[in-house]
């Protein structure tokens, strides 16, 4: 009897493909979030000096 790992292949492949398209998608409104309702510059929003700031004023 032989085991068919098509299936499972599958459901890895889309499980991976979701997780992949949540982060695009995060990443997408944070820089729509910073870029266009903050008034930043997008790509603003992956730097570090960034995220130390919003760190500083939330404590």
């Amino acid at each position: 009897m032989k085991f068919d790992f098509k299936p499972i292949f599958k459901s890895i492949f889309i499980i991976l493909l979701f997780i992949v398209a949540a982060v695009a998608l995060f990443a997408v409104g944070l820089m729509i979030g910073y870029g266009v309702l903050g008034d930043g510059e997008a790509m603003q929003v992956f730097e570090r000096e960034t995220w130390e700031h919003i760190l500083e004023f939330i404590r």
